[in-house]
């Protein structure tokens, strides 16, 4: 059974790490992170980040061997890194095991990432690798894809709770009777974990009830 794993791991253990070394206040949420022969090529997206040249500021950091700006939304940057392949820590754990990052976001108070193995001998194996290779993380959550409603919506757990617990709070309304901070309290996660749920949770209903409906 296909099975998801929360967990959190420092800031310098993910090569984008050391960005929040320069820029404190930024966070960086990964867009597409696909294995592919051992490597992962991301896009991810910059936020907060009060710089006029966005791109130079992610160029010289440990893993990195390029970034390039694909677009920008506001003040939001679209940003595509090639990284180095002897690079170690999280990124060549994801790489060697094969798992699918469905959301990772980092601050300088770390990373929080949420991925999927097939089985949960691939969420071992990734357990496993972390440990021989004494990559730090810490693993919060565990669980196994669910369908809502029997519907092959595919939202995991974690996902339709948040979904459920911003819709019950009036996060959904107009004007909202609760903010991102208070739905987050509620469910006692951050809400950096808290935004991602809700936008993975929007992608996952809109893909199954729109695109393929």
């Amino acid at each position: 059974m296909a099975t998801v794993v929360e967990f959190r791991t420092p800031a310098a253990e993910f090569p984008l790490g050391t960005v929040f070394e320069t820029l404190p206040d930024v966070t960086v949420e990964l867009e597409r992170l696909v294995p592919q022969e051992n490597r992962v090529i991301p896009y991810f997206w910059a936020r907060d980040v009060d710089v006029d040249d966005v791109e130079a500021a992610f160029q010289s950091h440990a893993g990195l061997t390029g970034v390039r700006l694909v677009d920008s939304v506001d003040d939001e940057y679209l940003l595509r890194a090639e990284w180095d392949r002897e690079y170690a820590g999280v990124l060549s754990a994801l790489a060697e095991t094969g798992l699918v990052v469905l959301s990772g976001v980092g601050t300088s108070d770390g990373w929080a990432f949420e991925v999927r193995g097939d089985s949960r001998e691939d969420v071992g194996e990734f357990r496993t690798y972390c440990q021989t290779n004494d990559v730090p993380i810490e693993i919060t959550a565990v669980h196994a894809l669910l369908p809502v409603q029997d519907e092959s919506y595919e939202l995991t757990e974690p996902q339709r709770e948040a979904l459920l617990a911003a819709y019950e709070h009036g996060f959904f309304d107009s004007p909202r009777t609760t903010s991102l901070s208070e739905v987050a309290d509620e469910l006692g996660i951050t809400q950096q974990s808290l935004s991602s749920r809700l936008r993975r949770g929007h992608r996952q209903l809109i893909a199954a009830t729109l695109v393929h409906g």
